[in-house]
């Protein structure tokens, strides 16, 4: 079985930047022409041209993943990576000019009441300023700044989350993740079943899947239960086509569903994006294993970051 030894790489040819204040954040993951694709399974989806990623669609390549909190408002952020790219005319040429191929998705950070405090253009294009190949940072960063889980019963009964990531090996082929985990429900250490991050009351965890079926505990849900969202990207130094990486980000998703419970309810708007820039050649299905796992485990990172 393909382990997990804490060490985080990247296929040649993407960066990681991540930009935040003391509320919010932006994490934008730039590409050399990757090929791309997307999987969205939650009830409540806030994104920008996942449409174009879709293995039907004609454009194979993308130039940058943007993730995003403040909820709808953070889709500003990508319009500050486009500038980015533009003024170094890296995108979709047609005739004199350059359009660059972004795709984002939001996750609800707004948790400061009477205040909105959301990624803008130049948060996002700070992001895009900041990526590197190495040495990336998890934890209370970029997207992953105002995550928070387990919200069953309000944000005073949750946990603090943030933004993790994982890489699983299988030869010289590789799948990294990259998650910025601010979900409804739980998360738990697949392997073990230990909930790592939830819902609490009285401090202690309160398992979220099983309050949701009982009566008495549902009637405490809160409405800011409904202020959630997963998001992410498995990057792999294989080479694949637009339908092979669109495969890649939807097994993506059964990492979700090991490391967090409940998953894809009505109030997450889960959304997975998928990379391949490389050359490697191995059989699909090894692929989609690493990418369930690996997700897994940079969920589970998210919150190891935290308690360092």
């Amino acid at each position: 079985m393909p382990e997990n030894n804490g060490k985080f790489i990247l296929p040649q040819g993407i960066r990681i930047g991540h930009a935040n204040d003391d509320y919010t954040g932006v994490t934008c993951i730039l590409t050399d022409r990757a090929v791309g694709g997307v999987s969205v399974r939650g009830g409540a989806p806030g994104t920008r041209e996942t449409d174009m990623l879709r293995a039907e669609k004609s454009q194979a390549h993308v130039d940058a993943i943007v993730l995003s909190g403040g909820s709808a408002y953070g889709l500003e952020a990508a319009c500050g990576v486009s500038d980015y790219l533009r003024e170094k005319n890296i995108g979709f040429s047609i005739g004199d000019k350059v359009v660059p191929l972004v795709a984002s998705a939001i996750l609800f950070d707004l948790n400061t009441p009477g205040e909105y405090h959301y990624p803008d253009k130049a948060m996002g294009r700070a992001a895009a300023e900041n990526a590197k190949a190495d040495n990336i940072a998890f934890g209370a960063v970029g997207a992953g700044k105002g995550a928070t889980v387990g919200k069953l019963f309000g944000l005073q009964n949750s946990c603090k989350s943030g933004i993790g990531g994982a890489t699983l090996r299988f030869g010289n082929i590789f799948v990294s993740a990259v998650v910025a985990v601010n979900a409804l429900g739980d998360v738990i250490q697949h392997r073990t079943g230990k909930v790592l991050a939830g819902a609490k009351l009285g401090g202690q965890f309160i398992n979220t899947a099983e309050a949701m079926t009982d009566g008495r505990l549902l009637q405490m849900m809160s409405m800011q239960a409904r202020t959630n969202t997963t998001i992410g990207c498995v990057m792999t130094n294989a080479k694949l086509d637009k339908v092979g990486v669109n495969k890649l980000a939807a097994a993506s998703h059964d990492g979700l569903a090991m490391s967090i419970r409940p998953v894809h309810t009505d109030a997450d708007g889960d959304t997975m994006f998928a990379l391949s820039c490389g050359e490697e050649v191995t059989d699909i299905n090894i692929l989609m294993a690493l990418s369930a796992e690996a997700t897994a485990f940079a969920i589970e990172d998210a919150i190891k970051e935290l308690q360092k």
